[in-house]
């Protein structure tokens, strides 16, 4: 019995010491650029105050534009929400279908903006990225982790405004422990889980 206890004792062991210390919280990170200008494949709904017969749901086509009622093509590619909503009720009004409407519009999904993840999750890949993602909430999109993940050293590469690439090393388990806070994420950052050293 106290083999058995003695065995435990020195898995456990090796396994903590397998996972090494916890990195800090990154300090040369710089804040997410924040751009939510739309692009092909996002997705929009639109609220015109008294109107219901125009359609609600729209989807940015491949060259950028949305069929919109009464204004045919309406190109909003590179635009931001509020932009968005000018050029839609300046337009209603230039053609004379309203006065002056009230509109309104909400950002469902950027396909065209995604974070990519790689490595030991349970389905890397590419997930679209929203306003306000954080690291965990991409590592649960992604799953979760594998068994053999190493949660305590995640990697984070960011492009940066000037076209460097910022890498640094994160811990999730420090961050779902409460230690440190969560990491706010732009669009095109690569999320990379290695494999823990055994």
């Amino acid at each position: 019995m106290l083999r058995i206890r003695l065995l435990w004792l020195v898995a456990i062991i090796l396994t903590l010491s397998c996972r090494g210390p916890r990195p800090g919280t990154p300090k040369n990170l710089p804040p997410p650029l924040m751009s939510t200008s739309v692009g092909p494949g996002d997705i929009f709904e639109v609220y015109v105050a008294g109107e219901k017969d125009i359609p609600k749901e729209f989807r940015v086509q491949p060259d950028g534009s949305i069929d919109f009622p009464y204004l045919n093509r309406v190109v909003v590619a590179g635009l931001e929400p509020q932009e968005i909503v000018d050029v839609i009720r300046k337009r209603l009004v230039a053609a004379g279908v309203l006065r002056d409407p009230q509109v309104t519009l909400v950002v469902k999904q950027y396909n065209s903006k995604k974070v990519i993840v790689i490595g030991q999750l349970q389905r890397p890949g590419s997930i679209s990225w929203i306003d306000g993602m954080k690291l965990v909430d991409v590592i649960s999109a992604a799953g979760g982790f594998t068994a053999i993940a190493d949660s305590n050293h995640v990697i984070l590469n960011r492009h940066l405004a000037n076209g460097k690439i910022i890498t640094v090393v994160v811990s999730v388990d420090a961050i779902t422990d409460g230690a440190q806070a969560d990491v706010p994420l732009q669009a095109g950052d690569t999320i990379k889980v290695e494999s823990r050293a055994f």
